[in-house]
């Protein structure tokens, strides 16, 4: 656990970098495009199959990752974004996690 904190306030670190809005013209950032929602639905498939095959996918990833897929669909880019986002650091947690955890049982 000790070792999630600092990974967990770096990426909120990291993230929050990526929120900030305006460019030079001070317009706020721009809408997600149908291409940017089909590039994380894909990264967010890729690492979640490197967690599957180490055994250790966390509840809530899949059903992050089908509710991207519904919202690109529906053409909600932003949110299917955010969502596959999402779904992809978990993805990405858990295989840290499964890593870290692979010895990890009783000590007698």
């Amino acid at each position: 656990m000790k070792k999630f904190i600092p990974f967990a306030v770096a990426a909120g670190l990291a993230l929050g970098g990526c929120a900030s809005s305006g460019g030079m013209s001070g317009e706020s950032s721009a809408m997600a495009t149908e291409a940017q929602a089909t590039a994380a639905i894909a990264a967010a498939q890729n690492e979640l199959k490197m967690a599957t095959a180490a055994n250790n996918v966390w509840r809530d990833t899949g059903k992050d990752l089908e509710k991207a897929e519904k919202a690109a669909k529906e053409g909600k880019y932003d949110e299917a974004v955010k969502l596959a986002n999402a779904a992809k650091d978990q993805a990405a947690l858990a295989v840290q996690q499964a890593a870290e955890q692979k010895d990890a049982g009783p000590r007698y």
